[in-house]
């Protein structure tokens, strides 16, 4: 397996693998991707691809968000989304991906990630409940569980408030669960 930068032709295989990986929700995820791609630039997000025999088999995007502090906006970032191809999961494809990107956004002095996301997943990359640390999650759909953050060695304790997400997560729904009863 070889980690990389994404790469301008790789924009359609890193569009199959989120419509593979999200099945029924795979869309709006793409969609989404091919978004925030636009956002991405050399010092500011993070977009990886994950490559096993030349083929784009994984995914991760690390992009720009706010916090919503106290002293002032302190620039964060969000991981979203991941995915990996459903015939290649399970083979430690997705952890290779999020701790290259912990990696580079440390060495950029990045203080904060967060995301939505399962616990039991994410905690063996040290990330905890946001609201443990006194971060408020940007709308009251998303689970107190799924909303998680991780303080890289730039974070400092007053870092603390209300996350607030990039326009295009907005524009494309991708905010937390909707009600599908209502």
């Amino acid at each position: 397996m070889h980690l990389r930068e994404e790469r301008p032709g790789d924009a359609e295989s890193v569009r199959d693998i989120h419509l593979r990986a999200f099945g029924g929700h795979g869309t709006v995820v793409a969609d989404l991707v091919d978004t925030l791609r636009a956002t991405i630039t050399p010092t500011d997000g993070l977009s990886l691809v994950a490559e096993d025999g030349g083929r784009a088999v994984g995914h991760v995007m690390f992009t720009r968000g706010l916090l919503d502090a106290p002293r002032r906006l302190v620039e964060v970032t969000v991981l979203s989304p991941l995915a990996v191809v459903p015939e290649s999961q399970e083979r430690g494809i997705g952890s290779a991906l999020v701790r290259r990107g912990l990696t580079v956004l440390a060495g950029r002095a990045v203080p904060l990630v967060f995301l939505e996301g399962d616990p039991a997943y994410y905690s063996r990359f040290g990330f905890t409940p946001g609201g443990t640390r006194g971060f408020r999650k940007p709308s009251l759909r998303i689970p107190d569980g799924a909303f998680q953050s991780l303080a890289l060695p730039a974070y400092e304790p007053w870092m603390t408030g209300t996350l607030v997400y990039a326009e295009p997560f907005w524009r494309h729904d991708a905010v937390g669960l909707r009600d599908p009863g209502a």
